[in-house]
């Protein structure tokens, strides 16, 4: 439970939203006004900002606007398209809040949500990710979407419903701890449980699309998947590579000696004590078999190696550990006098 004094830290907390922006012109002012409304008297003091990745559009001119007409909102303009994982990388390192709202720009996301979601930060959650339980996209979305994210609950352990949801709050914490690239944005809640952090789930409200078009397709899916086999490979061994690839290595390594191993007394066998007579050893689909396997497993065996090499030569220690809170005495103790 927390303590009064957390309690009210959280409740005068500042928040940053941060929104990356990609050819969303026309939602953008009416964004803004339904994140003023959404915010009022919860936080005491809050920023607004726009990261606009490479839009084609005249999506920057009215983040211009907007930053001129209210100090809440700031904008920053990418050179080019680089991603939503960049965008998002480069909102979260300018955001001064305490903690951090990530939305989207499309108006599908309610602002309206804010409250509650602040409401389950002040109950103790670190991450609070959003479920849109009633979701108003076509199917073809709908249904690819609810087997990744079965997918993703199976292989990573930690169970959400809907862990692509763009409606994300956090701790400034979270932000530092994590380092998200590619399209690893939609693992957010994934990444900060791995480091410890307590991850809750919120249903919000989800809304019909009015302005432009959805810039994700098949493909969408397709690197999904790709970047769930990674994270899964980051949260259980990134640490220790040498884990996962020196297993694989084992097993064909041995399984491919003990094939050799078999070969080898039917040679004696047959060549030197003429106990049996059966097809050449050299004609066997074994032998091809077993020296395959055992050039896997010695070539797995060594990448093994290297990627341990890699990470303690490279690795930051402070990445295997997570630290939530910290204390010490008063006074030294009494041999320090």
């Amino acid at each position: 439970m927390n303590s009064p004094a957390l309690t009210a830290e959280i409740e005068t907390s500042s928040l940053s939203v941060i929104v990356p922006v990609f050819n969303e012109q026309e939602s953008l002012r009416r964004l803004a006004d339904e994140i003023r409304a959404g915010i009022q008297g919860s936080v005491s003091e809050w920023e607004l900002i726009f990261v606009d990745d490479g839009s084609t559009d005249g999506s920057w001119q009215t983040i211009q606007q907007l930053a001129s007409e209210s100090p809440h909102v700031c904008g920053i303009r990418l050179r080019r398209n680089f991603g939503k994982a960049a965008a998002l990388t480069a909102a979260m390192q300018a955001a001064k809040g305490q903690l951090i709202l990530m939305m989207d720009a499309d108006l599908q996301d309610d602002p309206a949500e804010i409250p509650v979601l602040l409401q389950r930060i002040r109950e103790g959650a670190d991450v609070v990710n959003g479920w849109k339980k009633r979701r108003l996209d076509p199917w073809h979305k709908v249904y690819p979407s609810l087997i990744f994210n079965w997918l993703v609950s199976r292989l990573t352990g930690l169970k959400l419903h809907d862990h692509n949801c763009g409606l994300k709050m956090f701790r400034c914490e979270v932000a530092r701890e994590i380092r998200i690239y590619g399209e690893l944005h939609r693992f957010i809640a994934v990444l900060a449980d791995a480091r410890g952090f307590r991850v809750a789930e919120q249903v919000v409200n989800h809304r019909s699309r009015q302005y432009g078009h959805s810039k994700y397709g098949v493909r969408r899916f397709l690197r999904g998947l790709l970047d769930l086999l990674t994270v899964t490979f980051l949260i259980s061994f990134g640490r220790r590579p040498q884990h996962a690839l020196g297993a694989v290595g084992l097993f064909f390594f041995s399984l491919g000696v003990a094939g050799l191993a078999y070969l080898g007394v039917l040679w004696c066998l047959m060549n030197l004590f003429g106990a049996i007579s059966h097809t050449p050893i050299g004609s066997r689909p074994l032998l091809a078999y077993s020296i395959a396997s055992t050039l896997l497993g010695g070539q797995a065996l060594s990448l093994g190696l290297l990627a341990e090499l890699i990470v303690a030569y490279t690795g930051n220690s402070s990445d295997t550990f997570s630290v939530s809170a910290a204390t010490r005495a008063s006074t030294m103790s009494a041999r320090d006098h």
